[in-house]
């Protein structure tokens, strides 16, 4: 989730205009509409793999707990829908791209959530937080060497027991990624596949035996 070089939606700063715009999509009978901008990630629609997510991965409900994350979360769709489904539960959206936090925060506001969103970059985030779950659409287009760091990063920061959803196209790598994760002790199931879209749970197995953080 570095910056990389060229005007793109991992670029922390965007130099393009934002031109702000509105969207509109509905998750589990709820209508949402978010402001999005350009140099943010799908900025005329939810995107196809998120919508998947959102679709067949089960929702959090009212009795959720903890603290959640929305990795690589964009304007904050999925940071959105968790907040809302889950209001005694505290989400994390975290991005590299200022203007995507800039917009979650607005959003947040504008859904009456924001007491319960925290928008942050990947710094930001205190070193002891774990998470009961993590939502993420990963950006797999920054390459397999940065999405593994992505990984190696994030997931063992679940909780104990705690499970993360992941959307990953099947073109772009997702049966490979199962097995590179499954191989580290990270048990990666396919939970669901749609659209040329996999749908992957991977678990905190929660006994210590998971090797992704010193495993290339």
């Amino acid at each position: 989730m570095r910056s990389v070089i060229g005007e793109h939606y991992f670029s922390a700063e965007p130099s393009t205009p934002a031109a702000r715009r509105q969207i509109t999509f509905e998750v589990a009978g709820r209508g949402y509409r978010l402001s999005t901008a350009a140099g943010v990630f799908s900025a005329d629609r939810l995107d196809a793999g998120t919508a998947v997510l959102l679709r067949k991965a089960p929702l959090p409900g009212p009795g959720t707990t903890g603290t959640l994350l929305d990795l690589g979360c964009g304007y904050g769709a999925i940071a959105a829908v968790l907040a809302t489904r889950a209001p005694n539960a505290t989400v994390y959206a975290v991005d590299v791209n200022t203007r995507a936090l800039d917009l979650v925060r607005d959003n947040a506001t504008a859904l009456d959530i924001a007491d319960r969103v925290v928008a942050a970059t990947p710094d930001e985030v205190p070193a002891d937080t774990l998470f009961a779950q993590i939502w993420s659409n990963p950006p797999i287009r920054v390459g397999k060497e940065e999405l593994h760091a992505l990984l190696r990063r994030w997931l063992p920061r679940l909780a104990p027991d705690g499970t993360a959803w992941l959307v990953v196209g099947r073109h772009l790598g997702a049966d490979s990624l199962q097995e590179w994760l499954t191989e580290r002790g990270w048990p990666a199931v396919r939970h669901a596949s749609q659209k040329g879209f996999r749908v992957l749970s991977v678990r905190n197995p929660g006994d210590g035996s998971a090797g992704l953080a010193e495993n290339p």
